[in-house]
This record gives C-alpha cells, sequence and structure tokens, in this order.
C-alpha cells in the first residue's frame, strides 16, 4: 500500500511539474488521439486536458467542485458510460470515487464553465463532453489534480462522522502511519475513522472529541504551504 501511495504521488507531482495546462492546447479540429487516451483535470484551472499516449492532446475549460462540496483528489478510472440528459447534459463518465458518485458529465448550466459550481463532479459543455466521450473506454485512467497541498488547497474542512472526500483520505492515511487506523482509505468518515481519531487525539494531548479540526490536522503534521 505505501509503495501504491508512492508512486501515486511522484505521478501527480510529474504531471503538475511538467504538464501545464495553459500549454497543453493544439489545434486538433476534426482529429482524434491515435494511442492510449487519459484525463488530466487540473482543478485549480478548471482545465481537463486529454492526453494521448501521456502527450497533451486537446485541453477543455470545466467547472468542478466548490469548497463545501470539493471535487476529489486523486488517481481515478472510469467505471461506466452512459448517455443521460436532464442537468447531467449529454453524457456520463462515472469515476471510480469509493466515497461517493462522481463524474465527468455535460450540463444545462452552461454559464458555470470554468468556475466552481458543482457538487464535485467535472462539468463540461455539452459538445465538448460528447467529444471526449467518444474518446474515452471503461477503464480509462483520469488524474485530478488540485495545488501543492493537494486535497486541502483550499483549506481545511471540520471533518465529522459522515464527512467524505480527498481530505479524509489523507487524514485516514495518517492517522494509519501513527498506527491508530487499520480500516481502509475509503474516504468516508465513519465510526471506525472517528475512534482512531479520538484515539490519537487522546495520545496527542488534545480534547477526544471525534473532530477533524486545525490542532488535530497540525497533531498529524498535515500543514497548507503558505
Amino acid at each position: 500500500m505505501k509503495k501504491l501511495l508512492r508512486v501515486t504521488a511522484f505521478i501527480f507531482i510529474f504531471l503538475v511539474a511538467f504538464y501545464s495546462p495553459s500549454q497543453a492546447f493544439q489545434d486538433t479540429s476534426g482529429q482524434k488521439p491515435k494511442g492510449e487516451v487519459s484525463l488530466v483535470i487540473y482543478t485549480l484551472e478548471r482545465k481537463l486536458v486529454v492526453l494521448d499516449d501521456g502527450k497533451p492532446f486537446k485541453t477543455f475549460p470545466v467547472a468542478v467542485g466548490t469548497f463545501e462540496t470539493p471535487t476529489p483528489i486523486g488517481l481515478f478510472r472510469i467505471t461506466e458510460k452512459s448517455k443521460w440528459g436532464e442537468g447531467f447534459g449529454s453524457r456520463w463518465m462515472r469515476l471510480s470515487v469509493p466515497w461517493g458518485i462522481y463524474g465527468i458529465h455535460g450540463t444545462n448550466k452552461p454559464y458555470s464553465i470554468g468556475g466552481f459550481a458543482s457538487h464535485g463532479c467535472i462539468r463540461m459543455h455539452n459538445r465538448h463532453v460528447e467529444e471526449v466521450y467518444s474518446w474515452v473506454k471503461v477503464g480509462t485512467k483520469v488524474y485530478i489534480v488540485g495545488g501543492v497541498d493537494g486535497p486541502f488547497t483550499f483549506g481545511f474542512r471540520t471533518l465529522v462522522q459522515g464527512s467524505r472526500g480527498s481530505d479524509v483520505v489523507e487524514v485516514q492515511k495518517r492517522l494509519f502511519n501513527h498506527g491508530f487506523y487499520n480500516g481502509n482509505f475509503d474516504g468516508i468518515y465513519g465510526s471506525g475513522t472517528r475512534e482512531a481519531v479520538k484515539a490519537f487525539q487522546k495520545e496527542s494531548g488534545l480534547k477526544a472529541t471525534g473532530i477533524v479540526d486545525e490542532a488535530t490536522y497540525r497533531a498529524l503534521g498535515i500543514f497548507r504551504f503558505e
């Protein structure tokens, strides 16, 4: 598991360092990717980059989640493709996020594209999502990248039982590293995570509330770059 985490972290660092969404755009009108397709979504820039054999092929604007309902950060795969309608636009591509239903889809609110506006999904213009839909398949890799602070790019959420997200995953990993958690890194703040937090807080001289606040983040060694 630790080896997998190191490999995943390396991939993200590589993507952030070498793939700039502002530099990835090419005029590919009428063309299709010829090699293996993967996607990189930059939440800060609200851009989706299609990679063709690892090289930038085409860039699209997107809308992502808000601070309260953030877009998951991590490496996922497309698990389902559907031709939906209504608020999800003309196409839907579900992602392998373990703590909820998230995906890439179209929208009936095109004015939201380019903003932080969704409940965590990635919104695209319908004409764009139809193009991407035709290039990907079930199993296609999707890298979702935050800033240097990863899931904490926009600050620290107070985590309580029932919270879900990439920040919960990071807390679970830290609790595991400290020897207080042996469950899955599933991003779901359930009773097992809560009890692990309480035990860690007690050991760290904090009030054992089972709620992850700023003091608990600091004790876990989670800080943000200023």
